[in-house]
């Protein structure tokens, strides 16, 4: 379990491809600073296990459903990652509950600032509209790891705004339109949907009788 509070910005030094997996060699000076074999860590906000730590590098072993469903799949030797260490119990909860079980992809479509001169910038995100059903005005969710909250969502995209301390310290500061970005959305949200199912009542095709 994660907080989506990115801890360090690492980079992936190596990558090995294995049958329907790959391996990733991750520096992270903070993140590998206490890893030991088997803790969680994610990156850009999936949640992968660490198998050896060498110094400041963490690898890890990333499955083909993985890499399938999430902007791992196509990165490379170079790409800068954001990294969090699993949340302890009794510490602060800074950012929501996040799980890093990344449910798809999004596709970043503008970055603007809202006024001249204003210090933060809006960034609309088109997602599936299976995942933006899950996505509410001024709730929590996660892109590549961080926690943000909603500013407004319709029926595929939706919103957020970046102050510049996540610009600076996440990959968020530099993904350019058309750039793909993991979406984890609120798991509460999934768990009442899936529970209220059975008692909801279909909705009438307005037929009279």
């Amino acid at each position: 379990m994660f907080t989506g509070i990115v801890e360090e910005l690492g980079e992936l030094v190596g990558r090995e491809e294995r049958p329907d997996a790959a391996r990733f060699f991750v520096r992270g000076a903070l993140t590998s600073s206490d890893a030991q074999p088997g803790d969680s860590i994610a990156v850009n906000g999936v949640c992968l296990t660490v198998v050896d730590v060498d110094g400041e590098v963490f690898t890890a072993d990333v499955i083909g459903e993985t890499l399938r469903r999430s902007s791992l799949g196509p990165a490379a030797r170079g790409d800068r990652l954001n990294l969090e260490r699993a949340a302890k119990l009794g510490a602060r909860l800074g950012g929501h509950l996040v799980q890093g079980h990344v449910d798809g992809t999004g596709t970043l479509l503008s970055r603007t600032a809202p006024l001249d001169g204003a210090p933060w910038e809006l960034v609309r995100i088109r997602i599936a509209a299976g995942l933006a059903r899950y996505v509410v005005e001024k709730g929590s969710i996660t892109v590549d790891g961080v926690s943000l909250t909603v500013i407004d969502v319709d029926a595929d995209a939706f919103s957020v705004g970046l102050i510049p301390t996540t610009q600076q310290l996440t990959t968020l500061g530099l993904r350019r339109p058309g750039e793909l970005v993991n979406v984890e959305v609120d798991v509460i949200a999934k768990y009442v949907e899936r529970l209220a199912r059975p008692h909801l009542v279909p909705p009438s095709d307005g037929a009279g009788g």
